[in-house]
């Protein structure tokens, strides 16, 4: 169950009868952690481990499970995408971080800042989008007293090297995740 007050989510995944109909695979609630002494709740619906991903018998589907199953997944799967959704308390603002990766970022619920390292400040409301080069940033839910929550769709990136220097990832002081390994 989420921690928050938010609705369950349900995953839905799709594949194909011995006919090549298509069909639902398998679905079921969305399974989640919390973090921050229960100010943020992170759900991984789904995962791939290549790019592009082999769908050829569920390929695919087996190796989301074992990415989950080892419990070491980080913000992004390397050489793949991570499809996570967010929660985040009233008035919760995670640290300043940077993956490396390509995001998009879309507010489902609330109203959330997006606060960059320059200390340019946006505030996305329900439906916006935000597509994070893996720039420095952190998410500040402005309510203080409605959860907010955003989906989030990582896909791993070549490094970034800007002014001649390395960017990398850098988790901060509370992802509560281990490193990506990217």
């Amino acid at each position: 169950m989420p921690i928050s007050n938010l609705p369950q989510l349900t995953r839905f995944i799709t594949g194909h009868n011995a006919e090549g109909k298509a069909v639902v695979h398998s679905h079921g609630p969305f399974t989640w952690a919390s973090y921050a002494d229960n100010n943020l709740a992170f759900a991984v619906p789904y995962t791939t481990s290549t790019f592009p991903p082999d769908l050829n018998d569920d390929a695919d589907l087996a190796a989301h499970e074992r990415v989950v199953a080892t419990g070491r997944l980080g913000l992004v799967n390397p050489r793949g995408t991570v499809l996570r959704c967010v929660d985040f308390a009233p008035g919760y603002a995670c640290g300043m971080h940077r993956t490396q990766s390509l995001d998009y970022g879309i507010v489902l619920e609330g109203s959330v800042d997006m606060v960059l390292d320059s200390g340019e400040r946006c505030t996305l409301k329900r439906g916006d989008v935000a597509v994070q080069r893996a720039t420095q940033h952190q998410w500040v839910n402005r309510s203080q007293t409605e959860w907010a929550r955003m989906m989030f769709v990582l896909q791993d990136c070549r490094p970034l090297v800007v002014g001649g220097v390395e960017m990398g990832e850098d988790l901060g002081t509370n992802s509560g995740l281990p490193p990506s390994g990217n």
